[in-house]
């Protein structure tokens, strides 16, 4: 069975397929820069040889019985079982959905269009969508079983991270003003 792929062109920054329509990132601030490299940097040490860490990584996800279509998230983990077999043009667009998506939201950003990412992660076969919202401080983890809100105190840890945990203090510290 052909499934319709929607193509977009490659664009700074890039554009994805939301809700229907193309939508192109909007272009980072401070705060999301900042929290992209320093969970991103985390995820890396934790990943290891067990799957790969990207940021602004495209990907080309299909939601059952629904177009495939491109979707960039700010950083994601695949683990290595899932690359496998892929040749080096396979890998750098997978026609996969990551084991984990990580969204940093802007300021910009509308929340119709998040949940609707979120949504399109989970029935495309990503096991966990993780929100970080820098003006609450906050993370929001997506599984299949739910949502779960982590706020200042808390630690960010899941079964589909297995051994890997971050206080959520020492993670939104790097967006506090320099001294």
């Amino acid at each position: 069975m052909h499934v319709p792929e929607i193509t977009l062109p490659i664009t700074e920054p890039e554009t994805e397929w939301v809700r229907g329509e193309a939508l192109q990132k909007v272009s980072p601030t401070r705060s999301h820069s900042l929290l992209q490299a320093a969970l991103a940097a985390e995820l890396r040490e934790w990943a290891g040889s067990r799957g790969e860490v990207g940021t602004e990584w495209r990907f080309r996800v299909t939601p059952p019985g629904e177009a495939t279509r491109p979707l960039v998230p700010d950083i994601s983990y695949v683990a290595v079982e899932r690359l496998r077999g892929l040749t080096g043009t396979e890998l750098e667009v997978p026609r996969l959905s990551p084991d984990v998506a990580v969204e940093i939201l802007s300021p910009d950003d509308k929340r119709i269009n998040v949940d609707d990412k979120i949504k399109t992660y989970l029935a495309a076969g990503s096991q966990l969508v993780v929100i970080v919202d820098p003006a609450t401080r906050s993370i929001e983890l997506h599984d299949k079983g739910g949502r779960r809100v982590l706020e200042r105190d808390e630690r960010l840890s899941h079964g589909e991270l297995p051994g890997f945990t971050l206080s959520l203090t020492e993670l939104f510290q790097v967006i506090d003003p320099p001294r």
